[in-house]
């Protein structure tokens, strides 16, 4: 029989604005998070690398699909979670990169060139996005 486990966290408000951000400006991270790993983490099979572990849980991040421009600018996309095996819970934690995600999650946000721009930190994002362009020219 399979094993279920019950998805709980940290701070589901916060989560669940990064997630909104997530299906906004990264839809392939989100498909892939809500229609395959979530059931598969459900079912018992963990996925992920393990980072950390203490006497009550295991830590696991669990990369996400994301274009590569994107993670040169940003960074990977990355689900942050625990696994309690004797209460058979799921704590989801957190999404990477929090800061654009709880941004795009605030304010619209643009893109440029295809990847999007933090409203804080543009001229460095912009810098990067340009940098990376030549680089790939070359």
């Amino acid at each position: 029989m399979e094993t279920k486990y019950i998805f709980e966290y940290e701070n589901e408000n916060e989560f669940k604005k990064l997630e909104s951000a997530l299906k906004k400006y990264n839809m392939l991270a989100w498909k892939k998070l809500y229609f395959e790993y979530y059931p598969k983490i459900k079912a018992g099979q963990i996925i992920g690398n393990e980072v950390s572990k203490d006497s009550n849980f295991t830590y696991y991040d669990l990369k996400l699909p994301t274009d590569a421009m994107f993670i040169k600018v940003h960074g990977e996309v990355v689900l942050h979670y625990k696994v309690d095996e004797t209460n058979k819970k799921i704590i989801i934690i957190s999404l990477d990169p929090e800061k654009i995600l709880s941004e795009g999650h605030q304010s619209e946000l643009v893109t440029y060139k295809g990847v999007m721009v933090s409203k804080e930190e543009k001229d460095k994002d912009m810098f990067k996005i340009n940098l990376l362009n030549m680089i790939s020219k070359e």
